[in-house]
């Protein structure tokens, strides 16, 4: 029955036997699903989650449980009997555990630990010691390692035994009687080679591997360079500890996009899911960064006022401030959101800074000669069919404005480029140099730009 039901009928047909309290057909039912369909029926409501998860086997309550997202994990762990509670965590791998212990008060963490069997709770406790952001927070013990002098038929052997609960068989770590990392052989390798080969004739050292304090983000920039589904975790004296796989990566990876474009949006990354942050935590979120802004646009409004009397006197260069700053703003958001999304990638590094420097002063010249160019245009054009808008002195209106968009355009790819960049040297986020921020920054000079050129142009004939 299971596998025939649809995923459209899936939550009716759950319902249904819900209703008949039927639990054995319930978690019959259940357990004949996908996993990824029962995740999406569990992440629905939080009491069916929780319903749900009570009547999987426990491999497959493990399974739906590690793509659950947060708010739902932590019901099902307050609601769920102990007895069952305990016997997930335990499945759970070590990685995903111990990804969901730290987002937890300490309070918490230390009663879930003590439902740990005594080899699960000695490997969560020393991940939870490494650092919040490092490979050591993501790695498992889920792997199979083989000792250098054994033979291929031992080998074999190992892994007939050993082999069933381990999620990925694709590569055997070699290592030697001191536990460090040797080499790492694929599966095939010793399935088509002569039983009595030793495995050291196997080898040929070129392996790669992460240290376990390595940033998760440089992890994320391996995996890509090197196209591999696991990769190795060693200490500093090449021990092996575990091993960090492709999927809890890209999990990571994920998080982090996240967490980039909300600091992007000139916004504190949030912990929760939008529509479950409460009101007020959403509003400490928001208001920090609206205060920093808001007392930079005030900077704007000096800069005005240090103008006021030229703009009296020439009422007709006001028309123009908001088209001003808004271009030299909107550059630099262009400039700062290629080059943040880049450093993410690993596309530029800190080395890189000079020729992204060059690049962005001549796209700023490029850019900037179009709008001033436009610019320019409108003033003249404008005054043949209006005369009395710009006055008698429309060209050299034109050439104000037309020079002062060049000048803010490539004011504001020179900061939204070089921001970043100089944010991750004093190592903070780049993505905080968002594009709100850099407007701000940008509104400022953009004026100091402006009225410069206005009083070089019109000095005698508007001033």
């Amino acid at each position: 029955m299971g596998n025939e039901v649809r995923p459209m009928g899936l939550r009716e047909t759950f319902e249904a036997l819900s209703r008949e309290s039927d639990l054995s057909r319930l978690a019959d039912f259940l357990n004949d699903q996908n996993i990824s369909d029962v995740a999406e029926l569990a992440d629905g409501e939080k009491d069916l989650a929780v319903l749900i998860m009570s009547q999987l086997e426990v491999q497959r309550a493990a399974g739906v449980f590690k793509i659950l997202d947060l708010s739902a994990q932590k019901h099902i762990i307050q609601h769920l009997p102990p007895q069952k509670t305990a016997e997930l965590l335990n499945e759970l791998p070590s990685d995903d555990r111990t990804a969901f212990l730290e987002e937890l008060p300490n309070e918490a963490v230390r009663e879930l630990i003590k439902l740990l069997h005594p080899e699960e709770r000695k490997i969560t406790l020393a991940q939870l010691g490494y650092p919040e952001e490092s490979v050591g927070r993501l790695m498992t013990n889920d792997y199979l390692a083989v000792e250098d002098d054994w033979t291929v038929r031992e080998v074999l052997q190992h892994i007939r035994q050993h082999g069933k609960d381990i999620e990925n068989l694709d590569v055997i770590y070699v290592v030697n009687r001191q536990g460090q990392l040797v080499d790492d052989v694929r599966i095939r390798e010793f399935l088509v080679s002569a039983p009595d080969r030793p495995v050291h004739d196997m080898l040929d050292g070129r392996y790669i591997a992460l240290n376990v304090h390595d940033d998760q983000e440089s992890a994320n920039r391996v995996f890509k360079m090197e196209n591999r589904v696991a990769l190795p975790v060693l200490d500093h004296n090449r021990v092996m500890l575990g091993i960090v796989t492709i999927d809890d990566v890209l999990w990571v990876a994920n998080e982090e996009f996240s967490e980039d474009m909300q600091k992007m949006g000139g916004t504190e990354a949030l912990d929760e899911p939008y529509l479950e942050i409460p009101i007020i935590k959403l509003f400490q979120k928001r208001v920090v960064w609206l205060i920093v802004l808001f007392l930079g646009e005030m900077l704007t409004a000096t800069a005005l006022s240090y103008y006021e009397n030229e703009i009296q006197r020439a009422v007709v260069l006001a028309l123009f401030i908001p088209l001003i700053i808004s271009s030299g703003g909107n550059s630099g958001s262009q400039a700062s959101t290629l080059i943040i999304q880049a450093m993410a990638v690993g596309e530029i590094t800190m080395r890189d800074w000079w020729h992204v420097m060059r690049r962005e002063i001549i796209s700023g010249l490029l850019l900037g000669s179009v709008l001033g160019l436009i610019g320019f245009v409108r003033v003249v054009v404008w005054s043949q069919f209006f005369p009395e808008t710009y006055g008698e002195h429309y060209v050299f209106v034109g050439l104000a404005v037309g020079c002062s968009l060049l000048g803010v355009v490539i004011q504001g790819t020179l900061t939204g480029s070089m921001l970043p960049l100089l944010l991750k040297k004093m190592g903070a986020d780049p993505a905080v140099s968002s594009a709100p921020f850099v407007a701000t920054i940008v509104d400022v000079t953009g004026l100091v730009i402006y009225f410069t050129f206005a009083f070089l142009f019109l000095e005698g004939l508007l001033f």
